[in-house]
């Protein structure tokens, strides 16, 4: 998994209340266990016309944020069934970040298992930086996930907080694979141990 400590790009808003997994990642797109390939059907409903051509008032087709590293999202982002396709769609988009006064907590999780950040803000500071984003190709915030804080397009500040194990394997790239190997050393030990405790198993 790739490692996430310090993102700068664009923003884009989306203020919609209860995105939910079929609205970003449609069920038709779930037959591939691949987690390439499926940016291309990111928000596919909102982002496609029923001819298949790109929609042009979907925020993600217009010019300026065509290359969004960072959405500022409605509360409750994520909610409806699980599927881990969610997330693989945001981050093959180039999606690293999703900011949002609330989450539904499988998604939550599911993030921090794929190198994205997920990051929980009062409506207020959720306001101010949907206001930014809505600048266009000027909506540049900064994500320094070291030092829990967010940096925005006028200079200004605001911290949020994360659990420190959850911060602990978005810094270093890990996910439940990566960590298992971390214990590779213990559990060679263990296995060597059962095998001369009970050479008959």
């Amino acid at each position: 998994m790739e490692k996430f400590d310090k993102l700068t790009g664009v923003a884009a808003p989306m203020p919609l209340v209860n995105i939910d997994t079929d609205m970003i990642i449609p069920k038709q797109f779930l037959k591939t266990i691949k987690r390439s390939g499926l940016g291309v059907h990111l928000f596919d409903e909102m982002r496609y016309l029923d001819d298949g051509s790109p929609n042009p008032d979907f925020v993600l087709n217009k010019p300026a944020y065509r290359d969004a590293r960072i959405l500022v999202a409605g509360d409750n982002f994520g909610c409806g069934s699980s599927r881990e396709h969610a997330p693989w769609a945001l981050l093959d988009f180039g999606i690293r970040c999703v900011i949002s006064t609330s989450f539904a907590d499988i998604f939550y999780n599911n993030c921090f298992k794929n190198g994205i950040l997920p990051i929980v803000l009062p409506r207020e500071d959720v306001d101010k930086l949907m206001d930014d984003a809505r600048r266009g190709a000027n909506a540049v915030i900064t994500v320094d996930l070291e030092r829990q804080e967010i940096h925005g397009p006028d200079g200004g500040t605001l911290h949020f907080d994360l659990d420190p194990f959850k911060k602990h394997c978005l810094l270093n790239g890990l996910d439940d694979i990566s960590l298992t190997l971390e214990k590779a050393k213990a559990i060679d030990d263990f296995e060597q141990k059962a095998t001369r405790a009970r050479p008959w198993v």
